[in-house]
């Protein structure tokens, strides 16, 4: 028996390793019979997503000092892509239906359509309205505790559509959460869905609720939910839908309302994602929060915007990253940005798009998982937006001769969301020099996209290099370029 035992060991054990042989050599990756595919979007010859040539790699032991490269490790992996999108808020709902049909199949083909277009996959919408409504409005009305009155008929009109003539031209799938602005007004101590606020204790079950009955309406719709935040912006009190929780309010109403009430009803496999504002602070948030077990089960991931701008600073990656390293058994998304202080005079502005490649790259590289722009589409004002709060879109209407405008902004994020896929493993990917921002990632057919930006006045040549073998390449002033090394 023990002779028998020993030999079925030995047997197991060998299986084993040469599982393991066969793994490692899966595992290794070789340019051997692969181009590199090169596609450019730059600010002088007016370059948009144009194929500029296919290279072949050589032999490239050992790149000199003097050599400017981007270095790619196929082999080294991180996160995974979970998508990249827009919000679909009741403002752009509302802006495309003015559209004439031909341009609304045009937007629709232009950010969903995977072939032809830039293939978003991931979105958000907003629960009740926000600022980038036409007005403010509730599904409940005033004083019902019990949301026995509960009803999207509001949304019907403009947003639902859209999600599901959006969710359409992406192929029928579309990974969605949902954010809320606002409780109702008479749930905050302020008795106003404006200007801050807090939730009051005695409505912490009933709001818990509604975040349900929300999910439940738009899954009755057709629409399905992945999932939700706590609150837009906790932090803020402004002159449009806002409501305050300190680290702890919010901890507490996940860890013993928002949790358990979706799992009791049935939507535990919702992904919650508590902070959903600035980068600023998102340690202590997420520190505060998921240093409690009790609360930390509940939660899927840590949501970031960028506009921890407004102090005069700059983007805080380094806060992502400790976030990240911190906490990664969590998941860190990006769940809004756009530029601000809307100006139809600068809607050509290359810089505008500078700013999406200089935060993807960024974020991507520290760790995060999915990312959401603002809204997708904005009209020739930077709105509807029922506080004048105006700001820039991707894509703009301008619907005094039912056109569509497509600024740099769209260009930067398609030369991520057109190449890299849902499901692509981040791979390792650093420049030798500080004038050339890189990130990587190997999607599930096995292609490479590499995306290099170059930020500068200058033309940068260099080589991309890979397991000892390079393909030369040139940087144009002011260029994203995505290489698609199959």
């Amino acid at each position: 028996m023990q002779k028998k035992y020993l030999i079925a060991c030995f047997i197991a054990g060998g299986l084993l390793r040469a599982d393991f042989a066969v793994a490692q050599s899966k595992a290794a990756y070789s340019v051997a019979n692969k181009s590199v595919k090169v596609i450019v979007s730059e600010q002088n010859a007016g370059y948009r997503f144009k194929e500029t040539e296919t290279l072949k790699f050589s032999n490239k032991p050992q790149p000199a000092e003097t050599e400017v490269a981007v270095f790619v490790d196929p082999a080294k992996t991180f996160q995974t892509m979970i998508g990249i999108g827009g919000a679909l808020t009741d403002a752009s709902a509302e802006t495309f239906a003015k559209l004439p049909k031909d341009k609304q199949k045009e937007f629709l083909t232009a950010y969903y359509d995977k072939n032809k277009g830039i293939g978003y996959s991931f979105g958000r919408t907003n629960i009740q309205s926000c600022d980038f409504s036409s007005d403010s409005y509730s599904y409940v009305k005033a004083g019902d505790k019990e949301l026995k009155t509960f009803d999207i008929s509001h949304d019907k009109t403009y947003r639902i559509p859209f999600i599901k003539a959006a969710t359409a031209a992406a192929g029928g799938k579309l990974t969605l959460f949902v954010s809320p602005w606002s409780p109702p007004a008479f749930m905050k101590d302020n008795n106003d869905v404006l200007h801050g606020g807090k939730l009051k204790k005695e409505f912490d079950q009933s709001w818990a609720n509604f975040y349900v009955k929300f999910i439940k309406a738009y899954e009755k719709e057709g629409i399905p939910i992945w999932g939700l935040s706590v609150q837009n912006e906790p932090m803020a009190k402004q002159s449009w839908e806002s409501c305050m929780y300190t680290a702890e309010e919010e901890r507490d109403f996940v860890k013993n309302f928002l949790g358990p009430t979706l799992q009791k009803q049935g939507l535990a496999s919702k992904k919650l994602i508590v902070w959903d504002h600035n980068r600023d602070l998102l340690y202590q948030r997420a520190s505060t929060i998921l240093e409690d077990p009790a609360a930390a089960k509940y939660i899927w991931g840590i949501g970031f915007h960028w506009y921890e701008t407004w102090t005069g600073a700059g983007q805080n990656f380094e806060a992502t990253r400790r976030t990240h390293e911190s906490f990664p058994n969590k998941n860190l998304v990006f769940t809004e940005g756009c530029i601000e202080k809307f100006d139809f005079n600068k809607i050509n502005d290359w810089s505008l798009g500078e700013r999406y490649g200089l935060s993807m790259i960024n974020d991507f590289n520290a760790g995060t998982t999915a990312w959401t722009d603002w809204n997708v589409l904005l009209d020739e004002k930077g709105g509807p937006n029922h506080v004048g709060n105006f700001c820039f879109a991707p894509v703009h209407a301008d619907l005094r001769n039912g056109s569509l405008i497509y600024t740099s902004s769209y260009y930067y994020i398609g030369h991520f969301s057109k190449y890299i896929h849902p499901g692509a493993k981040r791979i390792s990917a650093v420049a030798s020099r500080d004038k050339l921002l890189t990130t990587a990632y190997q999607n599930p057919d096995g292609s490479v996209a590499v995306v290099v930006m170059n930020k500068t006045d200058e033309k940068i040549d260099y080589s991309l290099w890979i397991k000892g073998k390079a393909a030369g390449v040139t940087a144009l002033p002011h260029s994203i370029a995505t290489l698609v090394v199959e």
